[in-house]
């Protein structure tokens, strides 16, 4: 990915990368970079695994979400169901595979709503998120940890669960934010 400068107009030539750590979920590593004012820099790289999410909305208005405790800011909120997006794997599949896993149901039809990079200054970490539709329960979720859990919440109550700081996760925000949208008629048609 660092080998030679970007094509666009007014991209930073890449003249090389040095690894600080390289792992399947994260990667640290310092770019060389030509700056347009011809200084050449090291600048930091975060790269992280893509991950995809599902709005699975049935036929009530109703939108699946995920009761999930994260780690790194140490707190619980509500957020679509996904995960992490397999090395050789299509995005829509893993959403998919993501929401059987977390919340025990599947979508019969599944849109792409955005692809999205939620820190692009420093960090690689493409989001992809799906609108599903036709909800089938084919079973009991496997992948929840102790505590979490998913429920069906109305679309009209997400925006009063993001006021609260109840629905924070960046993907969610943006993914619940466009079916807010399409509902409404305004845009964001794939």
């Amino acid at each position: 990915m660092i080998d030679g400068a970007n094509d666009e107009p007014g991209g930073w030539p890449r003249h090389g990368e040095r690894i600080i750590v390289g792992g399947p979920e994260v990667w640290l590593s310092e770019v060389d970079v030509g700056l347009p004012t011809r200084e050449r820099v090291w600048l930091p790289v975060v790269r992280l695994f893509r991950s995809a999410a599902v709005a699975l909305v049935d036929d009530m208005d109703r939108v699946l979400l995920v009761r999930r405790y994260r780690f790194a800011p140490d707190r619980w909120g509500w957020e679509l169901p996904g995960g992490q997006v397999e090395e050789d794997e299509d995005p829509a599949e893993a959403a998919a595979r993501e929401l059987e896993d977390l919340t025990g149901f599947r979508a019969g039809r599944l849109d792409r709503l955005a692809a999205v990079q939620p820190a692009p200054e420093i960090v690689d970490s493409e989001r992809f998120v799906f609108l599903g539709r036709d909800p089938v329960a084919v079973g009991e979720p496997v992948a929840l940890d102790d505590g979490e859990r998913a429920d069906w919440k109305p679309l009209g109550a997400v925006p009063g669960l993001m006021a609260a700081g109840e629905v924070w996760n960046s993907l969610s925000v943006v993914g619940l934010l466009g079916v807010l949208l399409r509902q409404r008629g305004l845009g964001w048609k794939f």
